[in-house]
């Protein structure tokens, strides 16, 4: 039987998992006129897990207009989602994993990705930046990435509030700060509950060239009287503590739980994320993290007076400088609360621009990237 089944609509993809305690075996194609995808599962049944999808499709998913669910053959339990129009989708399996039991994942993909440089341009209404550099003038691309999202909620807090959420929270309130800024623009890695491969987020922020990457995260750790924001950068070698190892293993686990095709291979996407020439990057890193590190202690209590550094699949761009922010421990009763508030929210946000201001200020956008405007 399916004992659960999720939709995750979102403007990249939409998501659809299905869970059992044993592996489903399947069998996806697509038809025409009208487009839809059908997906046949194989000794389930009908149940209501399956049944309470028809309710799941909502008018703003842009790739699905309808899923009907009904018993094909004897045996056989067949899904049909009608489509908005052509799309790419792909379908996959995942192994147990956490408190998750066996998944199919079909993933619903537009035929035509969207261009994310492309769709920052024709979202800017700013015309001319003051950041001068030469005789070139340009605004500060600044990706803001929200950790975790759809199947993967992040960590959890005692009260039941979810990282992924908290974190979409808080960064939303940081691109609004940053868009009313008249030298910097921002763009978000997911703006919805979807999840975004790791190396998605680092291609995103290579894609449009941003100058910064900030991740956004409120984690847990094995003693719930942790407590304090973080900031950590990338290290090439080891992490500095044992803590920002486990952390770093923590984050980096998030593939396996948000649910990632390991059939698909980008060569190109593969080799960036080995690269290890990136000895500057890593120091503008570290700078910025000290300069968002120094405002979060005016916020909150700093857990670590330093940036730590450990290897965070999400900060290895070889020419962006990234970090990871710890906003708060959600694992510690007193700052999920806090977490939760709307005025708090918006301090985190004010103290990680005032942090990448500062940074900016002493070391201004280069003239390189196609963003610039002469």
């Amino acid at each position: 039987m399916i004992a659960a089944a999720r939709l995750w609509p979102g403007r990249e993809y939409t998501r659809l998992t299905l869970e059992s305690k044993h592996e489903i075996k399947y069998k996806l194609f697509s038809l025409e006129n009208p487009d839809r995808l059908v997906l046949d599962l194989e000794n389930v049944d009908a149940d209501d897990a399956l049944a309470a999808l028809q309710g799941k499709v909502t008018d703003d998913d842009p790739y699905v207009a309808k899923l009907r669910v009904g018993v094909n053959r004897p045996g056989v339990v067949r899904l049909v989602l009608d489509l908005k129009g052509a799309v790419k989708p792909q379908v996959f399996t995942l192994k147990p994993i956490a408190e998750y039991g066996y998944r199919l994942v079909l993933d619903v993909y537009p035929l035509v990705a969207e261009d994310p440089l492309l769709a920052l341009i024709e979202s800017d209404s700013k015309v001319t930046p003051p950041y001068t550099a030469g005789s070139m003038a340009r605004l500060a691309t600044i990706v803001i990435d929200p950790g975790h999202g759809g199947e993967d909620p992040g960590a959890r807090g005692r009260h039941g509030t979810s990282e992924k959420n908290v974190t979409l929270m808080i960064a939303r309130r940081l691109k609004k700060l940053i868009d009313a800024e008249p030298d910097m623009r921002a763009m978000l890695t997911r703006n919805g509950d979807y999840y975004l491969p790791l190396a998605a987020r680092v291609e995103k922020a290579r894609k449009v060239k941003a100058d910064l990457f900030v991740s956004i995260h409120a984690d847990a750790f094995v003693r719930p009287y942790a407590r304090g924001s973080s900031v950590f950068a990338l290290s090439e070698r080891r992490a500095t503590s044992e803590a920002a190892r486990w952390l770093a293993k923590s984050e980096n686990d998030a593939d396996l739980i948000g649910g990632v095709n390991l059939d698909v291979k980008d060569r190109y996407l593969a080799k960036t994320l080995l690269d290890l020439s990136q000895t500057a990057t890593i120091d503008y890193s570290l700078k910025l993290g000290a300069s968002v590190l120094s405002e979060l202690g005016r916020v909150n209590t700093l857990h670590r007076g330093h940036v730590e550094q450990a290897s965070f699949a999400v900060l290895k761009a070889p020419d962006v400088p990234s970090i990871l922010v710890e906003t708060a421990f959600i694992s510690n009763p007193q700052e999920e609360k806090r977490l939760n508030d709307e005025a708090y929210q918006n301090r985190l946000a004010r103290a990680i621009l005032a942090g990448i201001k500062r940074y900016l200020g002493k070391h201004p956008p280069q003239p390189q990237s196609p963003m610039a405007m002469r």
